[in-house]
């Protein structure tokens, strides 16, 4: 075992002049380069706390999950990467495209999320990413701000004193070495390094989906029946099929089913079968070939009823993850790593608050999953239409249609959106054990007053137009 610290990936300190961290200690350690993991560096880093990075892989790895959600660009422009993220050259995607042509899931046979209906004060538009560099760029904006970085870094060993996380010890270039910390943050993801520990996975069997999907170039968006740059999303009797544009010529495909249908067939022929019964994707794709093998991912949703301990936390998919029929997981895991970053930070300046900060972001984690899980359960029993239809009781048409697309556009954590609160009414569609939720939109926070007046607003408008 060595006592000294490895160097960065391009050889020198990424911490800003006078930002001191001694050899084998930090404030915290956050282990895993993702979204979630990068994200959390980076808010620390800028709140001036000494913070390591360890990432496994010495470059970000392909990941599915290509497409984002307007309110990650609310996010992002909050803690300031919005124009990192915006001058990338991404395309652009204002708005999503969901296919139904049983039209018993969505509210008709084609039914447009238009991103630029959400209201004013919200951004009208995400993008599409490819995730081996949009990783790589968080990354990399987390060394700007100070977050020493370490790629090719395996974490071993999970140190304890007592009950107590109090660092790690990982492998790079075939040393050992071990730091120190206040507090682990768990960014692994699906690899869950602390629930995999402690034992606190829980599988959604419900849930439980397997996709496969390939690229294809070639693309021509002069055959897309719909508007360029939306994601697609088409449903049949056995599941879903996404059509994500990476590029102007590249588009991400994919179906996923349960498991019982993946077996009963090979994954070739599941997944032409499937793309087959959805003709506006398979028109979009007219002209392509694919450029890649397809690839499976399985065991698709799990979560953990306790994603905080002494000394260490979970954000993003490595205490939850639902099924990507809405495209939020990366928007939830970076709002969790926010607030995760800020809420550490008061603790580390305020210890005798320590508890009650972590506390509440364990409920705000959970308020956020829970809220996006039940949007896919609504998807999955045919139920959304009804859900729409009961919050319609309260709301009138057109507050309602601003409810249901700010929600697709990732506001998991409204208490005033009518559509939210009626899904969390469904205890049928409960994740977690009991807690107490935790309000407030991450994206959009100066909103919330803004939002409870028009709440109130469509409350009377929708009472006066009945009498």
């Amino acid at each position: 075992m060595t006592g000294r610290r490895t160097h960065p990936t391009n050889g020198t300190s990424n911490r800003p002049e006078g930002h001191s961290m001694s050899n084998n200690s930090a404030d915290v350690v956050v282990i895993g380069g993702g979204p979630a993991g990068a994200v959390s560096a980076y808010v620390l880093a800028k709140e001036g706390h000494s913070v390591v990075l360890l990432e496994r892989e010495e470059n970000p790895r392909f990941h599915i999950g290509e497409s984002l959600l307007p309110y990650m660009m609310g996010l992002f422009d909050r803690i300031g990467i919005r124009e990192a993220v915006e001058t990338k050259g991404y395309v652009p995607k204002f708005g999503g495209e969901f296919i139904d042509p049983t039209e018993t899931k969505f509210f008709s046979g084609v039914f447009r999320a238009d991103f630029g209906k959400q209201g004013e004060g919200r951004y009208d538009r995400a993008f599409q990413v490819e995730r081996a560099k949009f990783d790589r760029m968080l990354v990399e904006e987390a060394g700007k701000a100070g977050a020493e970085i370490h790629f090719g870094a395996a974490v071993g060993e999970l140190l304890m004193e007592g009950d107590r996380m109090v660092g790690v010890r990982y492998t790079k270039d075939g040393e050992e070495h071990e730091v120190r910390s206040t507090y682990v943050v768990d960014a692994s993801g699906r690899s869950g390094r602390i629930a995999n520990k402690f034992g606190l996975r829980k599988t959604l069997d419900k849930l439980r989906m397997v996709a496969v999907f390939r690229h294809y170039d070639g693309l021509d968006e002069k055959h897309n029946l719909g508007v360029e740059g939306d994601i697609q999303v088409g449903a049949h009797a056995d599941g879903w099929v996404w059509a994500i544009p990476l590029s102007k010529d590249v588009i991400s495909v994919g179906t996923v089913m349960p498991r019982d249908v993946f077996r009963a067939s090979t994954p070739e022929k599941v997944f032409e079968e499937h793309l087959a019964r959805v003709p506006r994707i398979t028109t979009r794709l007219t002209g392509t070939r694919p450029i890649m093998d397809l690839k499976i991912e399985t065991d698709y949703c799990y979560h953990t009823d306790t994603v905080t301990g002494p000394g260490w936390l979970m954000v993003g998919d490595a205490g939850c993850f639902g099924d990507p029929m809405f495209s939020g997981g990366v928007l939830v895991a970076s709002a969790t790593a926010v607030r995760a970053a800020e809420n550490l930070s008061r603790a580390l300046k305020n210890p005798q608050d320590a508890d009650r900060l972590i506390a509440e972001y364990e409920n705000f984690f959970k308020t956020g999953y829970d809220t996006y899980i039940r949007l896919i359960h609504a998807f999955y029993d045919g139920e959304l239409v009804a859900v729409a239809a009961d919050a319609g009781r309260t709301t009138d048409r057109d507050t309602l249609e601003r409810y249901l697309i700010r929600l697709i556009g990732g506001d998991f954590w409204s208490e005033h959106n009518a559509v939210a609160q009626e899904m969390r009414r469904r205890t049928e569609w409960d994740t977690f054990a009991p807690f107490e939720r935790v309000y407030g939109c991450p994206s959009y926070p100066h909103l919330d007053e803004q939002d409870r007046k028009e709440r109130a607003e469509s409350r009377i408008r929708r009472v006066t137009a009945g009498q």
